[in-house]
């Protein structure tokens, strides 16, 4: 089995770290546009496997795609961060179109790969991912509320001197400022999170969440890496393995949560074939308007690619 993580950058070269290390395919190869990046970051990688007890091979090319052909999962990291002075529109344009390249090829030399998309604003380039790859929307999705949801486990972990794997938690929604915790679907160890922390600071709990992003970037100048590229990771083994395990995930909906013809977080089912089946939960009347002002927040960004006509639907 062969796993593609395109984007050699922190996000992708830690995502291909752990997918080496889980052992979840034969090869993972390591795509770059920039000559050496890939290359070295791969075998840096596979020097560690005498290390860490793995066989997984990990092979870096410089833009050469016909080195992934017929992988089994692609993830797309590929994109630029935005810069002083860039505006928001100038950001979904120099990404939607790096974006559309890389899913271009990744669909002509693995025509069924299952699509994780990483790159940011990240609810409008895993639409053009979809719009580009003209597939069904089941292999195309985005990764982020994997990775809110652990910083709101580990915030919380850290308030409640518990460990995160006792937590459980759902979010839905945009990636950013306009996600939706809810707490009502949050447990610790089979207890609704709501007995067991005060509703002030459960509440600046989820504000930080929102916020977790913005906080990395503050304190180190970058955007994160380790946890985004494990969350990826988890991704591709619930795939490979067909764990079938239940995750928020980017999806294309067509009517679940009234809403249609939009990729939202929501909770699914994700195995071999991808996304098979999203799951509706009961929200109360706050937490739907709360999706759907998330849903409109993200529709204003997509119209944004939509009128630049970089890609045709």
């Amino acid at each position: 089995m062969k796993i593609t993580v395109v984007g050699a950058g922190n996000v992708g070269a830690t995502c291909a770290n752990v997918i080496a290390h889980k052992e979840l395919a034969n090869e993972v190869i390591l795509v770059d546009i920039k000559e050496g990046i890939a290359e070295g970051k791969a075998l840096d990688i596979w020097q560690s496997s005498g290390i860490n007890s793995y066989d997984t091979r990990t092979i870096g090319v410089t833009n050469d795609y016909s080195r992934t052909a017929g992988s089994e999962v692609v993830v797309i990291t590929s994109g630029l961060p935005r810069k002083p002075g860039m505006s928001r529109d100038d950001l979904i344009s120099i990404n939607a179109g790096i974006v559309k390249s890389v899913t271009e090829n990744v669909i002509k030399y693995s025509p069924d790969a299952k699509i994780i998309v990483v790159s940011n604003p990240l609810d409008v380039m895993t639409y053009c991912a979809y719009l580009t790859a003209k597939v069904d929307s089941s292999r195309v999705f985005g990764m982020a509320g994997i990775l809110d949801t652990a910083r709101y486990r580990a915030f919380l972990a850290e308030a409640l001197n518990t460990s995160p794997k006792e937590i459980q938690a759902v979010l839905m929604g945009g990636h950013g400022d306009t996600m939706v915790p809810l707490p009502r679907y949050t447990t610790v160890a089979g207890i609704p999170v709501t007995e067991l922390i005060e509703k002030d600071k459960l509440d600046a709990i989820i504000q930080r969440t929102k916020i977790g992003g913005g906080e990395l970037v503050n304190l180190m100048g970058t955007s994160a890496w380790y946890a985004p590229g494990a969350a990826a990771a988890q991704m591709v083994e619930s795939i490979v393995r067909d764990q079938k395990r239940i995750f928020p995930v980017c999806a294309w909906l067509t009517g679940q949560y009234g809403l249609k013809d939009i990729y939202l977080g929501v909770p699914v089912v994700l195995g071999k074939n991808g996304i098979e089946r999203i799951i509706e939960l009961k929200l109360n009347e706050e937490e739907k308007t709360l999706l759907n002002e998330s849903a409109v927040a993200v529709r204003e960004v997509c119209s944004v690619l939509d009128k630049m006509n970089v890609v045709s639907a």
